[in-house]
């Protein structure tokens, strides 16, 4: 199984959406989990991991699967070329190191370098930024790559998007 997650705020609430699906070419999602927490920390710059990491953790104690394959975030696994760890990373970490997480960014980070891959997909001139722990850095980049949609965004990750930022 593979799950991909984001999170939308408001205020001090978090709004973290999980669409879990099996194969990297898929246009559905298999299921769609979701969760909102209230008390939520303010951002804070350079450590965005620390408002994020816990909106993903509560909501993975939730979803109940018995293998995950990997782990796909709305952000990055490093911050800089030295290995400073971002959101994906410390997940990673939080994990036991168990299960590959890939980063997906819509936004350059200027300090990282060589530790990411621009993907573009579809007619977009806008790459998307991708990061990874557990996996190769090129295994990454083609999975994403694989996945279903003629836009910048997979499909998948579209939804992903549109769910989390839905009203309830």
């Amino acid at each position: 199984m593979i799950l991909a997650f984001d999170t939308y705020y408001n205020q001090d609430k978090a709004k973290t959406v999980c669409v879990a699906f099996e194969n990297w070419k898929d246009v559905e999602p298999g299921d769609i989990y979701e969760e909102i927490l209230e008390g939520i920390a303010a951002y804070e710059p350079g450590a965005f991991y620390k408002r994020e990491l816990p909106c993903i953790l509560s909501l993975l104690e939730k979803i109940h699967i018995k293998k995950i394959d990997t782990i796909i975030v709305d952000g990055f696994v490093f911050l800089d070329d030295a290995g400073k760890l971002g959101l994906g990373g410390h997940l990673h970490h939080e994990l036991s190191e168990s299960i590959p997480v890939i980063g997906v960014a819509k936004s350059k980070f200027s300090r990282i370098e060589n530790d990411q891959k621009e993907l573009f997909r579809g007619e977009s001139k806008k790459p998307l930024y991708i990061t990874a722990i557990g996996t190769t850095l090129d295994t990454a980049f083609d999975h994403i790559k694989s996945m279903h949609g003629n836009f910048r965004m997979p499909t998948l990750l579209q939804l992903l998007d549109q769910q989390t930022k839905a009203l309830d």
